[in-house]
């Protein structure tokens, strides 16, 4: 058995407790009450952590920024050719998705229903720069004749993050039941085809 040691911080606790009740709860709201109950101490006490519910979701915010762009900085500096730097960034949304059940339900907006437009504002943000890295991925691979130079680098950056945004979209329709990753190499082998590749040359 654990002893009191070997527990993580309070405030950690009360983030995890948070992500676990977004996922064995989709569709509700949660409340101090319920969050604290779920932790084991006091709504008093969660606000000695916290000063505001916001703060806490905050938290978990700043939890998936470190997360997924600590990931997608090592693939930016470590992976040059484009296709499959796009793919790989990709895999690093799907994949948090999937493993972050709950926590998607924030990043699909589902869970800030009701609270303070400074959460749905930082989401926005967060996407925003997930797009910025396609289009920065695109634009150097143009450049080096490494992807299709005929489509306009905003389109194909908005279809690639939406393309994510859908898949993680229907993760917390279905009920955590359908994966971000289903059928995933089969339509990533599509999209890359369409999307990516340089046009061949056409044999005289």
């Amino acid at each position: 058995m654990n002893n009191e040691n070997n527990k993580p911080p309070r405030r950690q606790q009360i983030l995890e407790a948070l992500a676990r009740e977004l996922e064995t709860s989709p569709g509700a709201r949660i409340t101090t009450a319920a969050l604290a109950r779920a932790v084991g101490v006091s709504e008093a006490a969660l606000y000695r952590h916290f000063p505001s519910k916001a703060k806490i979701y905050e938290g978990l915010i700043e939890f998936i920024e470190e997360s997924v762009f600590g990931l997608i900085n090592r693939i930016v500096a470590d992976e040059r050719q484009v296709a499959n730097r796009c793919e790989k960034i990709l895999l690093v949304l799907l994949g948090f998705s999937d493993r972050n059940p709950g926590i998607t339900r924030i990043l699909m907006g589902d869970a800030l229903t009701g609270e303070t437009d400074r959460l749905r504002a930082r989401i926005g943000q967060f996407f925003d720069r997930v797009e910025t890295q396609f289009k920065q991925a695109l634009r150097e691979g143009q450049a080096a004749g490494d992807a299709a130079t005929d489509l306009p680098v905003s389109a194909v950056a908005n279809l690639l993050l939406a393309t994510a945004e859908g898949r993680m979209n229907q993760f917390v329709r279905s009920g955590f039941t359908r994966s971000p990753l289903e059928h995933w190499e089969q339509q990533w082998n599509l999209l890359r085809a369409a999307l990516l590749e340089p046009a061949t040359a056409m044999e005289p």
